[in-house]
Parts: structure tokens; C-alpha cells; sequence
């Protein structure tokens, strides 16, 4: 009645309407949005899970722009956001479940981000029927889900094809040793673009590296070898480069072409300068978004949303032609 709609065959005489309407203005009464918003099957929010911490300092430029976007294109669509912080494991990691229970379902639906997901938490998330869309690609065995990417394939091959077009033909790969879906993307990438610029395929040159952090004697091998250029997974594996180059006096671009496969690492010096692509992250939240609000405006089961979004390319100056060695 206090929204002036009546159910059924019901009728509330006037005066008895007037009443109650009376005694909810004299007790500061105001209809409950979320009550409102549960009697349609919706209460307006969408959830942020991250598998990892994302306030402390070291993660705050990875994750921020991808907030930016989740909360600017979730504001324009008139949601509102929760943010699941807390964790139930003393290993470090965040979990979706507690005691058996899925603490998303506070939430409409959810937005996953993280490196170090659960797997078998994903799988029962697909399993419930619990509507979520995961910003970065994701597999899972027997199952499809909705995620928004970065295609880190296709702007790999590209740089390596900016490298091969300065005359380079020895081109290492230097990552981590980590075999998620995004670091794979990039390390299929890598291979496309030597095979499409006649540059040798050669697994020796693919190093990876134990706690993101290049050592002068790998360096030094790869050199060794002929390399003349390298492309380099993350930014803080970029970081350890640029030390280990600076440990050996090598010149960049001069002595060892860079490029970098994704974001600089916070303000690690010479960041500004490196060549490789960006990662369209605020893009990317946004997007995940506009993905999760149509699976929830679909009647019944729907077909996995996903989204591939193009890198753009970063200049920098850290490719030039290989020195003629003596």
C-alpha cells in the first residue's frame, strides 16, 4: 500500500489508507530500495572478487585502472558495487566459498580478477549457475566461461615483427615460470611472429626465469648465442633486465634491443622509454561490465560471453638495429 499498489482482490478503505500513511510520515518511513529491488529478483549490486590483495602499493597500478573501469560503467548502468575483501585460508589466498557457501550470492552477479584463481571455485561457480564474468582469459577442463582478454597474442606478434623490422634475427623471450592463460597467449604470440618474419624458432631461447628476476649469467648466455633482442614478459621481469643489462654495461637499444609485452612495473626508471604495447585495462573492466549485465538480462541459460580487446602499440625507444658485433 505504501507504494500505492494493491494486490489481488485486496481493498484498503481510504481512510484506513490515510492512516498508515500518516503514521509512516510521522516515523520518518522511506520504501527500501533493496527490498524493492529483491521483490523484482535483483538487488542492484555487482560484486568485484579478487583472488589477490589489491590495496597494497606494489599491485596498485595493476589493478587500478581495471577498478576504473568496472566502477565507471557500473555507475552509467545504474548498479552499485561490492568489493569482497575478506578471506577464510591461512595461505594467502582469497576464496569465493566459506563453509560450503558461495558469499557471492550477495551480489546479482560478479566481476573475477586475479592471477592466482581457484580453478575448482570457477568450475563450481559455472556448476551453481552463478552469473560472473572474469576480466582476462580463462580455461576450464570441460566447461566455457565468460571472460573479457587483452589479445596479448596478437600484439606480441606485432612487436616482434617491429624488432625483425629493424634487422634482428636472434630474438629471445624472456618470462616467468608460469604457465597461465595470458602468459601462454603471448608466448604462442612470440613464436607467430618469428615464424611469420623467417626468424629462427628456437627453444633454447625461450628463457624463464625463477622469481621474476633475470640473472647476469642467463643474460650473458643469451648474448652468447647471438641474441641481439629480447622481448620481455611483465614489468618487473623488465626491471630485473634493465638492472642486469646495467650490471654488464650493455647499451639499450644499442648493445640489446627491448621490448615489453604489456605495462611498465610502478616507477622503475626507464619504464617511460620502453617499446612494446598496452594493455586496454580500464577497457577491459569496463567491458567485463556491459558482458555481465547481459547475461543477467537473459532469460534462462545462456552461452558464455567473451571478449577479445586489441593492445595498442607503444613506440618507445628502445629498438634500434643491431650493432655490427666484431
Amino acid at each position: 500500500m505504501l507504494n500505492n499498489r494493491v494486490t489481488g482482490n485486496v481493498r484498503i478503505p481510504p481512510e484506513t489508507q490515510q492512516r498508515v500513511l500518516a503514521a509512516a510520515e510521522e516515523l520518518g518511513y522511506v520504501a527500501d530500495p533493496v527490498a524493492q529491488s529483491l521483490a523484482k529478483g535483483r538487488n542492484g549490486l555487482l560484486g568485484v572478487f579478487t583472488f589477490e590483495a589489491i590495496f597494497p602499493v606494489t599491485h596498485r597500478d595493476f589493478y587500478y585502472p581495471f577498478l576504473v573501469g568496472i566502477e565507471r560503467t557500473a555507475e552509467m548502468l545504474g548498479f552499485d558495487l561490492l568489493l569482497f575483501t575478506s578471506t577464510s585460508v591461512g595461505d594467502g589466498r582469497r576464496r569465493i566459498y566459506r563453509d560450503g557457501r558461495n558469499r557471492l550470492w550477495l551480489a546479482d552477479g560478479a566481476i573475477l580478477l586475479g592471477v592466482e584463481e581457484s580453478k575448482a571455485e570457477v568450475q563450481a561457480l559455472v556448476h551453481e549457475g552463478y552469473p560472473f564474468v572474469f576480466v582476462g582469459r580463462r580455461e576450464l577442463e570441460g566447461d566455457k566461461i565468460s571472460y573479457v582478454a587483452a589479445d596479448y597474442a596478437a600484439a606480441t606478434a606485432e612487436l616482434v615483427e617491429r624488432i625483425a623490422a629493424a634487422g634482428h634475427r636472434r630474438i629471445a623471450y624472456i618470462g616467468a615460470e608460469q604457465y597461465t592463460e595470458s602468459l601462454l597467449d603471448r608466448r604462442r604470440g612470440y613464436r607467430e611472429g618469428l615464424i611469420a618474419n623467417d626468424c629462427p624458432v628456437d627453444e633454447s631461447l625461450l628463457c624463464l626465469c625463477p622469481e621474476h628476476r633475470v640473472k647476469t649469467t642467463q643474460l650473458q648466455a643469451l648474448l652468447d648465442q647471438g641474441v641481439t633482442a629480447v622481448v620481455v614478459e611483465s614489468g618487473p621481469i623488465a626491471h630485473s633486465l634493465l638492472q642486469a643489462c646495467s650490471a654488464l654495461a650493455l647499451d639499450i637499444p644499442g648493445d640489446l634491443s627491448v621490448g615489453l609485452l604489456g605495462n611498465p612495473f610502478g616507477d622503475m626508471e626507464g619504464a617511460a622509454h620502453l617499446s612494446g604495447f598496452s594493455i586496454p585495462r580500464e577497457e577491459m573492466g569496463a567491458q567485463a561490465v556491459h558482458l555481465l549485465t547481459r547475461l543477467l538480462d537473459a532469460k534462462g541459460p545462456t552461452t558464455p560471453l567473451q571478449a577479445s580487446l586489441p593492445c595498442t602499440p607503444v613506440a618507445g625507444s628502445t629498438i634500434a638495429p643491431p650493432r655490427t658485433r666484431p
